[in-house]
């Protein structure tokens, strides 16, 4: 019972209780005739209100993809898939952006194919990604380059949902033999 209902069974209350017990008087029966008027016009404005509320709520279908972003000293490749990794919905790399090599790296090319791939992937539908990271890896460094914060960053700017972000980079338990013989690299 709503705070208007009961205020006015109160009143009503009151009010008979001051008239005498015998017949209610016609100011009882228009105040017992308004009490119940609120009572149905709350119940069907809150009615309303939940159909209203149902309407407009409509679960969005989330369409979720992976974006493997390889990141080297040398270059940034990242290519969005679907959850099973087979499908490929968009590809670019840093080295499609710049003109010179030695840039293919930089976060800037790395933000500008990042862009690339998201306008793909928008096309698609696809509308979340989760993030796998790599680096070289194995007898290379395991550490990411630097464009692997700019994409990262771009991709969530791009308006997808980031999922999760993991890194993927290969870890050798035992290795083959790194390069630059047994006295290392001599500068």
């Amino acid at each position: 019972m709503s705070e208007t209902e009961a205020v006015s069974e109160e009143e009503v209350k009151e009010v008979v209780s001051e008239e005498s017990s015998e017949a209610p008087t016609e100011a009882v029966k228009e105040s017992t005739e308004a009490a119940e008027e609120s009572a149905k016009s709350s119940e069907t404005a809150a009615e309303a209100s939940k159909e209203a509320s149902t309407q407009t709520k409509k679960p969005a279908q989330e369409k979720w993809g992976i974006a493997h972003i390889y990141s080297s000293y040398n270059n940034t490749i990242i290519h969005i898939t679907d959850t099973t990794g087979a499908e490929t919905a968009a590809i670019s790399s840093g080295g499609h952006h710049v003109t010179a090599a030695r840039y293919e790296s930089s976060p800037f090319a790395a933000m500008k194919a990042a862009n690339a791939v998201v306008e793909a992937a928008k096309t698609k539908g696809f509308t979340a990604i989760h993030i796998k990271v790599r680096a070289v890896g194995g007898v290379g460094s395991r550490v990411p380059g630097p464009g692997a914060q700019a994409a990262i960053r771009a991709l969530a700017r791009g308006g997808f949902k980031i999922g999760r972000i993991d890194d993927v980079t290969p870890i050798p338990h035992d290795t083959t033999r790194k390069k630059g013989g047994k006295r290392g690299r001599r500068v």
